[in-house]
């Protein structure tokens, strides 16, 4: 059978599940999380109850896309796209789980901001890989992968040269929000979409660059 799925994505998976279980105990019922600050008062606030169950439920969702994603996958596709398919769960569980220990550290009054400190560790890492792609040459099995093939050298380049201006931009800016300490509110969603929108806009670029005739 072919999984994307590994121990270590389920051990990530227990740990979440662990921390949650900690924080329901340790977090008072009525606590709510500042999620963003306007001024010295915060103006959104996430009740214990509603935030605490989402980092689990969201890594149960990606294990199980990533699950039906490696059965759907040809023998050729998965032994050509699992070298990046798996880091790239891997990384998403990591930065869920993180933002959970962020969201137990603030619910016990911990000095530490860990949701910050994921802040700058996601962002320097995308900021990195950013650059990677942007100068990357042409390989038959690294890069991004997409369903449909990229046409010739020229196009091939183009793609990761916005991808990689995409990934680093995300970065900078997720170093930037967290520096700036825009609130976990703000600063978790950025996580997806510094995750997530990158590689969506290089998949339309691929789209852009084919031709017709490979259409």
């Amino acid at each position: 059978m072919q999984l994307l799925i590994t121990r270590f994505h389920l051990l990530v998976l227990a740990v979440t599940i662990a921390i949650t279980g900690v924080a329901f105990l340790r977090v008072p019922a009525e606590y709510a999380y500042p999620a963003h600050w306007s001024g010295s008062s915060a103006d959104w606030l996430w009740h214990r109850d509603l935030a605490l169950p989402v980092a689990v439920l969201l890594q149960a969702l990606l294990l199980t896309a990533f699950f039906l994603l490696g059965r759907a996958l040809t023998k050729n596709q998965f032994a050509k796209s699992q070298h990046i398919l798996d880091p790239v769960l891997t990384l998403l569980m990591l930065v869920v789980a993180a933002s959970q220990l962020g969201l137990l550290l603030t619910g016990i009054g911990s000095d530490l901001d860990f949701i910050r400190v994921t802040g700058f560790g996601l962002g320097a890492a995308l900021f990195v890989l950013g650059i990677v792609l942007f100068e990357a040459e042409r390989h038959t099995y690294a890069g991004l992968r997409m369903p449909w093939p990229v046409p010739g050298d020229r196009a091939w380049k183009l793609v990761h040269r916005a991808g990689g201006l995409g990934y680093g931009l995300a970065g900078a800016s997720l170093v930037a929000l967290a520096w700036f300490d825009v609130g976990m509110g703000l600063l978790t969603i950025a996580f997806a979409i510094a995750l997530f929108v990158p590689a969506i806009l290089a998949g339309f670029a691929t789209l852009a660059t084919r031709s017709p005739s490979t259409a």
